[in-house]
């Protein structure tokens, strides 16, 4: 994905902070979308199997029924499925230009996968509909054996076209979530990220962690959608099987209770592997309110599994998109914590190209001592502990690389638990990189 940098823009701090909004406006559509898209199509294609074992009729009535409401329609798989996967692409390789990491190789392979899975999802869920025509015709009474052959042949080419169709989306589906996931759990361990291979970050723990956490919430989000929309088509009695209507709440809640089970667990296992550097007060609130909503909807739940009501459910279903959408707030503003720096580094890049474009080539003396002294001098000291760290302790990790010291004085953070977070002393970026220069040729006098 080299070649996206050749169509990457300079980056203003305000137009970096817009960036991050317009990818969390993106994960808002395409998570909760594409969470309620596999949890729908491995409810459908699991129902479809044990109708087939079975022999049960009300099984494949109700994978349909799950089928329907989970895809919507094709349209919609491609504005909520593809298009916000490729805005994300557009988005990461402004974000993380020159960084040494990046995501984009996961993000296209992501976008290639969830493609054909939607096309398999969708080729399932007409045939879905398909077969229920054929079955239907084969109630009828058909005296020509003509007809009854054509239908019976149709029909098993129908069943057999649904389920390697059904199969095969859910497989591709599964890998381009997860591609996706491990690329969004990079820059938010931007700080600690340590591992060098693509397939080492496919299985890293905090890759997984995430990746099961969705698995498990889409089961969830899937399993309220279904249980909201199916109570509300029974309010409007356009089902009127009474046997059919207590066959799909029981399977249906029973599904979405067992898998909301283990997501507490997982979103903490998924927050305490941010490292340090990321664990900011607003990725906690954020957290804490995601878990909050999900208890609230474990009251939800209860309270369908003692009267199943269309209110309930569908104060079940919203709890839950707000409880995703509360984690991906606390996601996403780790990661603008962890590549804060190397944000501030494309700040200053913009400021530098803003300068030769305004055509200024006067050289301004700055005295870097003399800021030093007024702006640091009274929180350091180069031999010893003050209110933050001696210089000489952390001066040798910035030997050679003063355009990342310069990212820090510009946009500082708590990096030492040991020590309070460092106030922004408001420099330019000419005085930024005066102190910064100051700061390494003194530290390699007296080192």
């Amino acid at each position: 994905m080299e070649f996206l940098n050749n169509f990457v823009l300079p980056q203003s701090a305000e137009h970096i902070e817009l960036l991050h909004y317009m990818l969390l406006i993106i994960l808002f559509l395409f998570l909760p979308f594409i969470s309620i898209l596999f949890g729908g199509i491995s409810l459908s294609v699991f129902y479809k199997n044990k109708a087939e074992k079975t022999n049960d009729n009300f099984y494949l009535r109700l994978s349909k029924d799950i089928a329907e409401i989970t895809t919507i329609n094709k349209s919609v798989g491609f504005i909520f499925g593809v298009a916000p996967i490729i805005t994300a692409i557009i988005i990461y390789a402004q974000l993380l230009h020159n960084s040494a990491i990046t995501n984009l190789n996961y993000l296209t392979l992501s976008l290639v996968f969830v493609t054909v899975a939607l096309i398999f999802i969708y080729s399932y869920k007409y045939s879905l509909s398909f077969n229920r025509i054929l079955g239907l015709l084969s109630e009828k009474n058909i005296s020509d054996p003509f007809v009854v052959e054509d239908v019976n042949r149709l029909t098993n080419e129908s069943t057999r076209i649904s389920r390697k169709a059904g199969s095969f989306g859910l497989f591709f589906l599964f890998i381009g979530i997860w591609f996706f996931i491990t690329a969004l759990t990079i820059p938010s361990i931007y700080s600690a990220w340590n591992i060098d291979s693509f397939i080492g970050g496919l299985f890293s723990w905090q890759v997984l962690s995430r990746f099961v956490y969705y698995i498990f919430f889409s089961l969830t989000l899937a399993g309220g959608m279904v249980l909201f929309i199916f109570l509300e088509d029974e309010k409007t009695k356009r089902i009127k099987d009474e046997g059919y209507s207590l066959f799909v709440k029981q399977k249906v809640l029973r599904v979405t209770f067992f898998s909301a089970v283990f997501i507490p667990f997982l979103a903490l296992l998924s927050l305490f592997g941010l490292p340090q550097s990321a664990l900011t007060g607003t990725v906690f609130t954020y957290a804490i309110i995601s878990l909050a909503l999900l208890f609230l909807g474990y009251h939800f739940l209860y309270l369908l599994t003692k009267e199943i009501k269309g209110t309930t459910a569908a104060l079940l279903f919203f709890t839950l998109v707000f409880s995703i959408a509360a984690f991906i707030i606390s996601d996403q503003k780790a990661m603008a914590t962890s590549t804060q720096v190397h944000s501030a580094a494309l700040s200053a890049e913009f400021d530098k190209y803003l300068a030769e474009l305004k055509g200024a080539g006067t050289i301004i003396s700055i005295n870097a001592e003399q800021i030093y002294e007024v702006k640091c001098a009274s929180c350091h000291k180069w031999d010893q502990k003050l209110v933050g760290p001696a210089h000489m302790d952390v001066l040798p990790k910035y030997d050679g690389k003063e355009a990342q010291l310069v990212a820090f004085i510009r946009n500082p953070g708590k990096i030492d638990p040991a020590y309070p977070p460092m106030p922004n002393p408001g420099l330019k970026p000419n005085e930024a990189e005066a102190v910064a220069k100051y700061l390494l040729e003194t530290y390699n006098e007296i080192k």
